[in-house]
């Protein structure tokens, strides 16, 4: 067995990537076809003052990080249903007043420490057995979310509008996907950190885009994509003594280059090849045409001829 998984505290952080990577891509994916990337990172920056408030009034830090999210994204919702403000420009304000707040906290609270770090970024250390039923418990209830859901999800993704007129509860599936967005990123801080979890939830998505067709083939393809990264991202982090959130985010990126490098020359391939069969097909016809010419001049001189 590698040396990796002799230890106890790196077989939870393993555990924790495979949850966290399975689960948050999956419904990252009616965020990003809604093109609502931006709510992963606002509710990330929610949750990042929702730390400060629990580590300066010390309480539990995950209870009140979810509390924060889930009233944020309640809010942002119903901001945006409502046109009380248009949705970007609300994701905008709760962005950049819960940084504001958490900055203020954080200068009250004699600046970063190696808890605060650790929930910014990420740490293999501090994942703890409570953590991974956290996320265990959620990976099922977006299991169940998804599967209950999966129709009107689909509908809501492609047409709200015809959705709403077939009687989808539009509204009350928003609140679901955007309380589950924060409450995903709540319980992955420990794994992926609060400023990274966001990338989590998008990255995967954009390469199963391009490998994969159809929405149902798209979400299992995230899923799996997700686990891959989280938990290379982990090994790496381990090896090389980073910070867990930056390692994983960093081979997520590195898959969608990679993967956008070989769409590329595919199309670039695909491309070659129909110039090069329009090239032939032209130059047949050339043939054809001169080839017709000849003949037509060779019967018009024996015409003559006669």
């Amino acid at each position: 067995m590698p040396e990796v998984f002799q230890y106890e505290f790196m077989n939870r952080a393993i555990i924790g990537a495979v949850l966290v990577g399975a689960t948050a891509p999956a419904f990252g994916v009616y965020l990003v076809l809604r093109r609502l990337s931006l709510i992963a990172d606002t509710l990330s920056h929610v949750a990042l003052a929702g730390v400060a408030i629990a580590l300066l009034t010390k309480t539990f830090t995950s209870v009140v990080a979810l509390a924060a999210t889930t009233a944020a994204a309640v809010s942002i919702e119903e901001l945006r249903m409502r046109r009380l403000l248009p949705g970007d420009a609300a994701l905008a304000v709760f962005l950049y007043g819960s940084l504001a707040v958490a900055v203020v906290l954080i200068s009250i609270a004699d600046g970063f420490n190696s808890t605060l770090f650790s929930y910014l970024f990420g740490s293999i250390l501090t994942v703890t057995e409570t953590d991974l039923w956290w996320m265990a418990s959620l990976a099922v209830v977006i299991v169940v979310f998804m599967l209950l859901f999966s129709s009107e999800l689909a509908q809501i993704t492609f047409d709200p509008d015809l959705a709403k007129i077939n009687g989808v509860r539009v509204h009350l599936l928003n609140l679901g996907l955007a309380v589950l967005t924060g409450a995903t990123i709540t319980v992955s801080m420990r794994v992926v950190g609060v400023l990274l979890v966001g990338a989590l939830i998008v990255i995967p998505v954009l390469v199963s885009l391009r490998v994969t067709k159809g929405l149902t083939r798209t979400v299992i393809t995230s899923s799996i994509v997700g686990v891959q990264v989280a938990v290379v991202g982990m090994l790496i982090a381990y090896y090389t003594d980073v910070a867990p959130g930056g390692s994983v985010v960093l081979t997520a990126i590195s898959l969608l280059a990679i993967v956008e490098i070989g769409a590329f020359a595919k199309r670039m391939t695909s491309r070659s090849v129909h110039d090069q069969v329009i090239a032939n097909h032209t130059h047949a016809h050339d043939s054809h045409a001169h080839g017709a010419v000849v003949d037509s001049d060779f019967e018009h001189d024996e015409h003559s001829h006669r």
